[in-house]
């Protein structure tokens, strides 16, 4: 039960919906300028955005000795370019557009509410980072040394097989997967929201993992290219997340019963 203090707190937050539809215009203007910010930002910096996304692609390479990228079309490397810098505005403006989201929805939440939101709005950009990092630093380079695995020197009857990557095919392939890792890394956030807000409990997340553990590898292998090291690399990660929602759920449960036994004593 709420208390007519808690009751008070949230009627102040009301709003006419005319009053609604002017806060989330507000915060979509926001979230939009956070992201044209971080384009321009980016595409001031395109050049060197692209020279780190290169980095697990050279590393997977060895050497740059004899490599090069290529283009097949005339306005393929200017729209690339133009790709990197939105790519990398959607990942500067990220935490902003959380915070918007936030204080979009606080006013209709109760204080404690609030206070219990904040955590999660911390742990997002964190576990988005997280999840970004894992795949630059280690599944794609991994997954990039298998692909490679496949080149031929060629020989008597028979000639060389080489990997010449298009700009565009290369950069739309990490870039896809930085961010699919990112989001990927938030079903700890949002398994525990579910749970807090009662729709979902920690026994029904443990009675589902098999089904969780099987619906998780079929979005690893739609998500990522078609090898094991990438799947397995995005699959393992958020199985273990899907067990550490379990814990998070549970405690949750527990600090609500407790709080309900405190209200009847």
């Amino acid at each position: 039960m709420t208390s007519k203090s808690e009751d008070d707190d949230l009627e102040a937050g009301r709003m006419p919906l005319m009053d609604h539809l002017v806060e989330l215009r507000n915060r979509l203007v926001w979230s939009l300028l956070a992201l044209l910010i971080g384009f321009g930002f980016c595409y001031y910096f395109a050049a060197e955005v692209y020279k780190i996304l290169m980095q697990p692609l050279i590393s997977a390479f060895g050497s740059v000795e004899g490599r090069r990228m290529i283009f097949t079309n005339p306005t393929e490397a200017f729209f690339t370019y133009l790709k990197i810098a939105f790519w990398g505005g959607i990942m500067l403006s990220f935490p902003v557009i959380s915070t918007q989201l936030y204080m979009f929805v606080a006013p209709g939440l109760y204080k404690n509410e609030r206070r219990a939101f904040l955590p999660f709005l911390l742990a997002t950009p964190v576990l988005f980072t997280l999840g970004a990092a894992l795949n630059y630093f280690f599944i794609m380079p991994l997954a990039l040394r298998f692909f490679l695995s496949f080149e031929a020197p060629g020989g008597e009857g028979a000639l060389p097989i080489e990997l010449e990557t298009k700009i565009s095919d290369y950069l739309n392939l990490i870039m896809l997967l930085t961010f699919a890792f990112g989001l990927s890394f938030q079903l700890p956030v949002l398994l525990t929201l579910l749970g807090r807000v009662g729709l979902i409990s920690s026994s029904g997340l443990r009675s589902k993992r098999k089904f969780a553990i099987v619906g998780v590898f079929i979005f690893a292998a739609i998500i990522t290219p078609p090898d094991v090291i990438s799947q397995v690399g995005l699959a393992l990660p958020m199985i273990l997340l899907y067990e550490l929602s379990i814990f998070a759920v549970r405690a949750i449960e527990k600090k609500r019963d407790s709080e309900d036994e405190g209200d009847t004593s």
